[in-house]
């Protein structure tokens, strides 16, 4: 029987035990920036649980990596923790040793605010890379964030506020469900809208999360939960949420320097530890995988610029890394990107996406074709490597909608792969570019 997931409010406090807050300090610095446009918006939040936690992570798989990455690399190890602390505005990337010593000092400087055992705060950042932190106003917003924690549905929506770089709105959910009979809640906020195709492992060392090994402005998500789990099946478990979940994203094609998956797990609910293979894990697996999802399914629908979301459906290919790079390959072609936006139902690109990806293709077998989202009427363009019956008129129709499918069965073998896509607009471009002669044009 399928899981039943009830929906509430309150996101990150959702769950027993769980305090947030966010504030603005300026990190960006008014004046100096695209995220500095937005004028005083929130920049610095903390996520607290009110006992320590068991927690799990997930980091770029990206070469070059930001100091927080690191710290919380090797903090997370140990399997325990209490208190995040995140900033937009800085993305403390390739700032060297300085860089280093600021996240570690964001994390102290955390610990004593919230007079908290050293160890137990996790560092997050993004923005503009290559630029230092201005510490004294992180310092002075970890003290003003700390007096205004709370756990209401408005705390959650400021920390969601204030990791927004050039989002355009927060990003939040929360579910309850029942584990061991007793209620439990998952709550999780994200952001992200450019710099999207996350590939992230348990140790950002590659490959990305199996089973969809996918090497790829930053993408963030915190997750909180009052489920009681031990720390390596709470891994586990995320590992597999992120593989078909924010590994399975793309706005741009772009990997960032900051990605991060982390979850907090108390253990409040009071619901006994499950096994990685009792039927109470796949009941907590099925809720934080749709956790996961939805949040994802929402940076890419607020994507720089996106006007159209496309769920690219590969079946048929010989294996999972066949089905993976042609569903990437399409995903990320700027052509076919390009007429997503102008509503082209333009196979020709698509198939031609397909022909030079690394996947095993016979052309005389490739079909390609149409839906509504999760729909199983597909108006197919291409059968068997030929144009069907299909008008133009009817083509264009199914790819009008803002969000719709596109199946692509390679009829080779077995394996599937999903990839949720955005199209590529003027507007994206235009955002991106920036006016070296302004410096309020420039983005991170």
């Amino acid at each position: 029987m399928k899981q039943k997931l009830k929906l509430v409010e309150g996101s990150i406090c959702a769950p027993r035990g769980f305090l947030a807050s966010g504030v603005f300090c300026d990190i960006k610095r008014l004046g100096t920036g695209k995220g500095s446009a937005k004028g005083k918006k929130r920049d610095l939040a903390l996520i607290v649980s009110e006992v320590p936690a068991t927690v799990a992570g997930m980091f770029t798989t990206n070469q070059v990596c930001a100091a927080p990455v690191k710290v919380c690399a090797e903090r997370v190890k140990r399997g325990r923790a209490q208190v995040v602390v995140v900033n937009s505005g800085n993305a403390n990337a390739c700032t060297g040793k300085q860089g280093m010593k600021d996240a570690l000092e964001m994390a102290r400087f955390t610990e004593r605010a919230l007079n908290l055992p050293a160890g137990l705060a996790l560092v997050g950042s993004t923005g503009r890379i290559g630029v230092t932190m201005p510490m004294d106003n992180v310092r002075a917003g970890i003290i003003e964030t700390a007096t205004l924690l709370g756990a209401s549905a408005a705390h959650a929506t400021h920390a969601a506020e204030a990791i927004m770089t050039s989002d355009t709105r927060p990003k939040q959910i929360a579910v309850e469900f029942k584990l061991g009979g007793k209620k439990v809640r998952i709550g999780g906020i994200c952001k992200g809208a450019g710099m999207i195709q996350p590939g992230m492992s348990a140790t950002g060392a590659r490959p990305a999360a199996l089973p969809h090994a996918g090497l790829h402005a930053t993408m963030l998500c915190f997750i909180t939960t009052d489920a009681a789990i031990e720390a390596k099946v709470l891994q586990a478990a995320l590992q597999e949420a992120v593989a078909n979940s924010f590994n399975r994203i793309t706005v741009d094609g772009d990997m960032s320097t900051n990605d991060t998956v982390l979850v907090l797990a108390n253990g409040l609910a009071g619901n006994a530890e499950c096994g990685v293979r009792s039927a109470e894990f796949k009941k907590f697996q099925a809720a934080l995988s749709h956790v996961g999802l939805e949040l994802a399914k929402m940076i890419v629908r607020d994507g720089e610029g996106v006007h159209r979301v496309v769920t690219v459906r590969i079946n048929g290919a010989k294996n999972i890394h066949d089905a993976d790079a042609a569903a990437r390959a399409v995903a990320n072609s700027a052509l076919v990107k390009t007429s997503w936006h102008g509503g082209d139902p333009n196979w020709g690109r698509i198939i031609d996406a397909i022909g030079y990806s690394p996947a095993t293709v016979v052309e005389e077998k490739v079909d390609i074709g149409y839906s509504a989202p999760g729909g199983k009427k597909v108006l197919w363009s291409l059968k068997r490597g030929q144009p069907t019956s299909a008008t133009f008129k009817q083509l264009c129709a199914a790819a009008a909608p803002k969000e719709f499918d596109l199946h692509i069965n390679l009829n080779l073998g077995q394996a599937s792969a999903v990839m949720y896509a955005a199209d590529l607009t003027e507007h994206y471009v235009d955002f991106n570019k920036g006016d070296v002669t302004d410096a309020a044009t420039l983005g991170g």
